[in-house]
């Protein structure tokens, strides 16, 4: 059996005595030629009437709010099973038994095999799994648990088996159903009758058929339902998060031969199109790699920013090139094909070649870039050759009020130098006033193009190359994309960046697996080696690293998609225990850049970032605290100090000081909540508590909490810590002691059986702890709740392919970011282990990678980069004109900004005129009321100072002020109600190691530098 090739044991002896016994609701599957090849699976046909579907009984009394969720919970995942199976039942009874069945044939037994391929073994998992849910059911008032039920059901590689093939064959059946639709009337008809009279819901084939793939992810969103209702020390609740571990792992392969699948059948599409021979051979081979592919507005704009016309095509995105096509649509030519078509089965396009381009040469260009383009160069706009100047591609009244401005501000300032010139004294007509009135031109100019870049946040604008000119110059065009969304633009803008990256010789390959039996072609997904960056003292060793997360606001839109995650990088280390040095990097741009360096008097041995309290942190400090440092980095030094420095800026200024009594060595620090440990290396652990006023850290009064300032974990140094829930980790040998990060009650549980042991490295990702030892290539799972040991490691399998006589690896470092573990290792060697992302528990799941960019000497440290991009720059803020949608369609939302409504005061004036729109400039009395003379004005001098003074205001708030007579007039600082609908969260990552050196695996060579040497993984955006 398949089961049994695959060394699958669960279950598979009892299947087998069943079977041996003739059990009733187990029948041998007749062979008959009509059926397709299934050797290796038990046809398993369930007898409701002596296994009858789960049904859960009446509610007993006296149960909480958690156990009355959690069974309406239950009741959902047996209703949803129960009506998968119905589902598959409907798809084997209603279309594949008839067109089986059918004279004459419908389709012949050759093609309705590979559509309906693998669905009657999907069936029999299911039904094997109804069976034990109806029994764990039946008995649920006295256990309460379902999560070992998935993972028994669920873990068997017979269930990754028969998904796989569906799932991979999904893309050819449908292929296979639309082309039956277009060459065989009768089965067209035959869908069409199926789906008016099978049932009252009409759901199509393909409805039907997509199921399976859905199937798991529902599982998925049930039990993490499940999950946030167990109690910690429920029975049920690491059980429910192995559960999840499984299914997400089930998924994410799935998933990820789904995506295979549809990009092959994308490619293989586009390359029958193709008429250019070599194209069509390159796009067949194994070397070509789909990106990203997505059907995209094409643009063309006028002089003026008019639309001229615009045209949906797909623009494929592939390691090497980009490629542009027509969509092209063909139906068939009976009346009645088209819709029955389009409504039964989807409609792959077919596409026309339009234009392909080398990647390297294709650029993204933005609002204000246009002025890096060569004199040199011919751009092409609107099939019109023009010199390479600035083009603006905004909505066209923008564009002109934009001009208008422009033009005003000259004659304004031209009015300032007349007035200059008057012979009198007026306090309301001077230098000073006419000097406002500029500044407030300005500020209306600034909004304006804020505006205008708002409306091309939907717009993708690239510069292709195109043929050279009769006299050789190279030519380019330019070509202009409407995104459904700004992040559809902001994914487009990184996977161009990342493949560019993906292209330089140290990415070629980047990773290599010794399970890929030789192939060393990583997929995308893997990090990038972006840059690296040399210390120049090379008698440096590096100890320590942290981000410090600081928004910068001079990014533009497109430039947060292709940076590091913004902030600083703070790189610690020392030469020996009497000097220490910490350098700092911006990250604002796409190469850091040092930009400060401090002197410690003793070698930094760790760092850590404190955010500032939260204000539910500080609500009983009162109002007076707001004027706190704010967030703070605290260095802990070799003579027993602790640093603390404000992460404002890069003055990086040291607020305080804090020193243990013994002096003893800090080696490891932790904030949580309100409180710093320090793990010393006397076995001490340091409790300091953050000041009231939020402005340093103290230690606790000895006479109130005398038990809190000092921890004795053990006599070996405590050499790391972890913050969980409330919870602190501290590792001394071969143990590690929980610390309640209140109470500082303490447990303490082993974690190696050899006690010259010690846990050097600990991270936490959801559900467990990965530990690393001082010695040994193993590393180990632990769960956070039960402490129970889950998994252990040998990471020297993979590392041991370039140096089979290394006989043992020792790990030096570890992290987990955005589903990989990273492990760094005393030989330089980075290795990624996939995890899972979920609520789960996060156990090795698929092969590891290994880096085939390492350092010559020990990873002294990974470190992880994140930024959350700016909600701001996700909104879709264009302004547009009528049908001239940034992102494509008719969406009027507003830009955010500080300026103030005054509607109310406005509008009654502007309608006393009878002008239908106009802008009020306005300035301040009091910068002018102090001047000498009289205000000069029509009115009386009565009311003067009350009218002039209602409209005062602060002398930099020119802004525009929407009128109750123009609809088309969006003001700044509105919020918009479809806003509030859809929140999208786009989070940039980067992963940092430092050591000794670089050097490339692959080749052999030796060492390209000694000096201190950190390298820059650059990860996909995370939307």
């Amino acid at each position: 059996m398949r089961a049994a090739r695959s060394g699958t044991k669960d279950g598979l002896e009892k299947t087998k005595i069943a079977v041996m016994r003739r059990v009733s609701f187990l029948h041998k599957k007749e062979h008959s030629d009509d059926t397709e090849d299934d050797t290796g699976y038990l046809d398993v046909m369930v007898s409701e009437a002596k296994h009858p579907p789960a049904q859960l009984g009446p509610m007993p009394e006296g149960l909480s709010s958690q156990q009355i969720v959690r069974r309406h919970i239950l009741s959902s995942i047996v209703q949803s099973e129960r009506s998968y199976l119905d589902s598959l039942k409907r798809i084997l009874q209603e279309y594949q038994r008839p067109l089986m069945e059918a004279e004459p044939r419908i389709l012949s037994v050759r093609k309705i095999r590979p559509i309906f391929f693998r669905l009657r073994e999907i069936m029999q998992c299911h039904s094997m799994f109804q069976i034990a849910l109806a029994s764990r059911v039946a008995e649920w008032d006295s256990c309460e648990k379902i999560g070992d039920l998935f993972v028994a059901s669920f873990s068997k590689s017979m269930v990754l088996d028969v998904y796989s093939d569906y799932v991979n064959n999904f893309t050819n059946a449908m292929a296979l159903i639309k082309k039956a639709c277009m060459s065989k009337p009768a089965f067209l008809e035959f869908l069409k009758v199926r789906k008016q009279a099978s049932s009252a819901d009409r759901i199509t084939l393909y409805g039907l058929m997509v199921k399976p793939i859905q199937r798991f992810p529902q599982f998925i969103l049930l039990l993490q339902d499940m999950l946030k209702n167990t109690p910690t020390g429920h029975v049920d609740r690491l059980p429910l998060q192995l559960a999840l571990t499984e299914l997400e792992t089930l998924a994410e392969k799935l998933n990820e031969q789904k995506r295979v699948a549809d990009q092959v059948t994308e490619t293989q599409q586009l390359a029958r199109c193709v008429s250019d021979r070599s194209l069509s051979k390159l796009l067949n081979s194994e070397q070509s790699s789909l990106i990203l592919c997505e059907t995209l507005i094409e643009t063309v704009y006028g002089e003026r920013g008019q639309v001229l016309k615009s045209k949906e095509r797909k623009v494929f995105l592939f390691g090497d090139m980009l490629i542009c096509a027509n969509i092209n649509v063909k139906y068939v030519s009976w009346t009645r094909g088209p819709p029955d078509i389009s409504s039964l089965v989807p409609v792959g396009p077919k596409y026309t070649l339009k234009w392909s381009a080398p990647l390297q040469q294709v650029h993204v260009v933005e609002v204000g870039q246009e002025g890096a383009q060569t004199k040199d160069t011919l751009y092409q706009l609107g099939g019109i050759k023009r010199p390479g100047r600035s083009i603006i591609l905004g909505p066209p009244r923008l564009y002109q009020e934009l001009q208008e401005l422009h033009h005003d501000l000259s004659v304004v300032e031209q009015v300032t130098l007349l007035v200059g010139t008057l012979q009198g004294t007026y306090q309301n007509l001077n230098t000073t006033v006419a000097q406002d009135w500029c500044l407030a031109l300005q500020r209306l100019i600034r909004i304006k193009e804020d505006q205008i870049q708002s409306a091309n946040k939907c717009r993708l604008r690239l510069q292709v190359p195109g043929r050279p000119d009769k006299s050789g110059r190279p030519v380019s065009f330019t070509v202009v994309f409407n995104t459904p969304s700004p992040v559809s633009k902001i994914s487009w803008v990184n996977r161009f960046h990342l493949a560019k990256i993906a292209l330089r010789d140290e990415n070629t390959p980047g990773w290599f697996s010794a399970e890929d039996d030789g192939k060393t072609k990583a997929p995308f997904w893997c990090p990038l080696l972006a840059c690296r960056i040399g210390s120049k003292t090379a008698s440096i060793k590096l100890g320590a690293a942290l981000h410090n997360p600081v928004q910068c606001a001079l990014l533009g839109f497109s430039a947060v998609s292709t940076s590091f995650p913004q902030g600083y990088l703070w790189v610690a280390g020392g030469g020996d225990s009497t000097q220490g040095q910490v350098d700092i990097f911006s990250l604002n741009r796409s190469t850091p850049r040092p930009v400060k360096s401090l002197q410690m008097g003793a070698r930094v041995r760790c760092l850590e970032y404190v955010p500032e309290p939260t204000p539910s942190e500080n609500a009983e400090t009162g109002p007076h605290n707001s004027t706190g440092v704010g967030n703070t980095i605290c260095v802990g030094l070799d003579d027993g100090c602790i640093l603390v420095y404000g992460s404002m800026d890069t003055a990086a200024q040291c607020l305080v000081t804090l020193r243990n009594p013994e002096g003893c060595p800090v080696l490891c620090l932790k904030h949580s909540g309100n409180f710093l440990f320090a793990g010393l290396r006397d076995g001490t652990l340091m409790v300091y508590e953050r000041h009231p006023g939020g402005t340093s850290l103290i230690t606790l009064d000895v006479s109130l909490y005398c038990t809190l300032i000092k921890v004795t974990v053990g006599s070996d140094p405590i050499r790391t810590l972890l913050a969980l829930e409330g919870l602190v980790w501290a590792s001394c040998a071969n143990t590690v002691t929980v610390l309640d990060g209140f109470s500082l009650c303490t447990q303490r549980f082993e974690v190696h059986q050899d006690p010259l042991v010690s846990v050097a490295h600990m991270v936490r990702a959801v559900g467990g702890v990965w530990m690393a030892f001082s010695e040994g290539s193993s590393i180990r799972l632990f769960h956070t709740e039960t402490l129970e040991h889950l998994q252990e490691i040998n990471i020297s399998t993979p590392s041991s392919f370039y140096n089979p006589s290394q006989k043992s690896v020792r790990v030096t470092s570890l992290l987990i970011c955005q589903g990989l573990l990273w492990v760094g290792t005393a030989q330089g060697i980075i290795i990624t282990l996939p995890v899972p992302k979920l609520e789960g528990i996060p156990k090795i799941t698929g092969k590891g990678m290994m880096s085939l960019n390492a350092h010559c000497g020990p990873v002294d440290f990974l470190v992880a980069l994140s930024s959350t991009l700016s909600p701001d720059l996700l909104k879709r803020d264009s302004v547009v004109e009528g049908h001239d949608s940034a992102c494509g369609v008719d969406d009027r939302s507003d830009s955010s900004s500080q300026e103030s409504l005054q509607q109310a005061s406005i509008s009654g004036q502007v309608d006393g005129k009878g002008k239908g729109r106009g802008v009020l400039l306005q300035y301040r009395l009091r910068s002018t009321s102090g001047l000498p003379g009289r205000p000069l004005t029509v009115r009386a001098e009565e009311a003067s100072d009350s009218s002039l003074e209602s409209l005062e205001h602060s002398m930099e708030d020119g802004s525009i002020y929407e009128l109750s007579d123009d609809p088309d007039m969006w003001v700044r600082g509105r919020s918009c109600e479809r806003e509030g609908v859809r929140r999208d969260r786009v989070s940039s990552v980067a992963v940092i190691s430092g050591g000794k050196g670089f050097r490339r695996l692959r080749e052999g060579s030796v060492a390209t530098t000694a000096e201190s040497t950190l390298m820059i993984w650059q990860l996909p955006l995370k939307v």
